[in-house]
């Protein structure tokens, strides 16, 4: 299919309707410019192979899990203490001030419960803005959240050009569901058109991201922030003219979910409660604008500069990029664009590629109620992961994404174990050559030879059980749900060993910030 260029890439200027006017207070909080030890600290988490027992309750938690996250955690706040010093340095204009300020959203760790994690915790840009620690890719595959016994069921996505998709729609004449954002496609867009801002709102207040009990207290916290008179500025002087009930700070500190009897534990009146939802709408919206800029999705791959003819791809790039338009399939979903397409590497579809099950996800050993007597996954071991069908059967899912349309309902069944596909630019970034990333939505694999031998040889090489010898390699299990399998596309295509090396190899020159050797001749 063609690709549809998202018609909810916001202007500052429809953005700014939703700004609101009148005085607000004085933030609170401490300057994160005083912090002690706000010294360069790299992304890069060490390699930790060692792993707990399957069997242990904690599961596969790696030994180096504290040191890890301490780690990100310092550069993160590194981040945001470099953005914070540029508001006093640059005289931005209103398109610099809202993606500044998203930038400054995504990378505040005190917008969660527990003030431990910053959007970014999962999206670092060094790794495409996707998992930046090596031993969860190599075990848990998806990331703590601001409870850090708490962890999800998928590995994290990456924001790079994912302000491209469309809002969600079905397509009748290709049966099939376009846009959205999420492995699941749950963040729709509808609602502000933006399929990437109401992305930005769900992991705030999931529990087991986080972790907030009520979207108020984004607002809350936002009152208290170094920034905030930048978010005044952006969404309207009276942003947080809102009347606090004196223990909103406690609610706040409180994990989630809330109790059913209090679903919005932070007691507002109506206006207030308004005024809110506006602040949290406003924080979607800028994170968005910052994930559109050309600090996140700017096309800087050797690819592009291949496109412009300012560069050359040696013949094993070029070798693969002819397999990746023909003999591969590759191009069959992953769209490398059209006439009047800018190549997004993604056709916005779903589909069920028959990834066998990773029993190392952390979710599956989350069956027992924790501290609080909150159980993230009932169903323990048993869990399967149902992809678009699941959030097609709600109208209303996890973290209050919604299903904007009943009549999808019954479309579920054909959309069962499929998720989002994605983008293939920056698949390989990393922040060395041999940093470990994880793929596919539940982390399974663990390098893109992995990924395109399980194209080629799916339904080639006979069925094994995870660990047996010669798993990934001569034999692969089976997939984790068979429900509407993709026959089509993938599972035997014929490759030899060098021409996956040679997709290998041109799936490299989509990694962004390419630097030619000599800027005056093609290479």
């Amino acid at each position: 299919m063609r690709l549809i260029r998202s018609v909810a890439m916001i202007t500052l200027s429809s953005i700014c309707l939703l700004a609101i006017s009148d005085v607000g207070r004085k933030h609170t909080r401490a300057n994160p410019k005083l912090r002690a030890g706000s010294h360069a600290i790299p992304f890069l988490a060490d390699a930790s192979p060692e792993a707990k027992s399957p069997t242990d309750p904690n599961g596969q938690i790696p030994t180096s899990f504290d040191k890890d996250v301490a780690r990100v955690v310092a550069g993160i706040d590194k981040v945001e203490d470099d953005t914070l010093l540029q508001l006093d340095r640059t005289a931005l204009d209103r398109e610099g001030q809202v993606r500044t300020l998203g930038k400054l959203l995504l990378f505040d760790k005190h917008l969660s419960v527990n003030q431990n994690e910053a959007c970014s915790f999962c999206h670092t840009p060094e790794t495409g803005f996707t998992g930046p620690i090596q031993s969860l890719n190599l075990s848990t595959v998806a990331y703590p959240g601001s409870v850090r016994t708490r962890f999800s069921q998928r590995k994290p996505q990456s924001y790079m050009y994912a302000t491209f998709a469309p809002v969600l729609h079905y397509n009748e004449l290709q049966g099939d569901f376009v846009g959205g954002n999420f492995w699941d496609m749950r963040a729709s867009g509808y609602r502000l058109q933006n399929p990437s801002a109401e992305q930005a709102q769900g992991p705030p207040t999931n529990p087991v991201e986080m972790g907030l009990p009520d979207s108020a207290c984004i607002a809350y916290r936002l009152s208290k922030a170094p920034y905030r008179k930048l978010f005044e500025t952006v969404w309207g002087a009276d942003s947080f003219a809102i009347q606090w009930p004196k223990n909103v700070e406690s609610i706040c500190a409180t994990p989630g979910p809330p109790s059913d009897a209090d679903q919005y534990p932070v007691h507002l009146s109506v206006a207030d409660r308004q005024r809110a939802d506006h602040v949290y709408d406003s924080f979607g919206l800028a994170a968005a604008a910052y994930e559109a800029s050309p600090e996140v999705s700017p096309f800087t791959s050797k690819f592009d500069y291949v496109q412009a003819g300012k560069a050359h791809f040696t013949p094993e790039e070029g070798m693969g990029y002819a397999l990746f338009r023909s003999k591969g399939r590759c191009n069959e979903c992953h769209r490398d664009g059209g006439p009047g397409e800018e190549p997004l590497f993604t056709d916005f579809t779903a589909s069920n590629l028959g990834v066998p099950r990773n029993s190392a996800v952390q979710f599956y050993f989350e069956g027992k109620p924790d501290e609080r007597g909150y159980s993230p996954n009932t169903a323990g071991a048993a869990y399967v992961d149902m992809g678009v069908g699941f959030f097609l059967r709600k109208l209303k899912s996890l973290s209050g994404q919604l299903n904007p349309d009943s009549r999808w309902i019954e479309m579920a069944p054909k959309f069962d174990a499929k998720f989002q596909v994605p983008t293939l630019r920056n698949v390989d970034m990393r922040p060395t050559p041999d940093f470990v990333k994880a793929y596919m939505h539940n982390g399974y694999f663990k390098s893109l030879k992995e990924v395109v031998h399980f194209y080629n040889t799916r339904d080639v090489l006979p069925k094994c059980k995870a660990g047996d010898p010669g798993e990934k390699v001569t034999c692969w299990p089976p997939p984790e749900d068979p429900t509407n399998l993709n026959k089509r596309q993938l599972g035997d295509l014929k490759l030899t060993d060098t021409e996956e090396d040679d997709l290998v190899a041109f799936l490299k020159t989509l990694t962004d910030d390419y630097k030619l050797s000599n800027p005056g001749t093609a290479k």
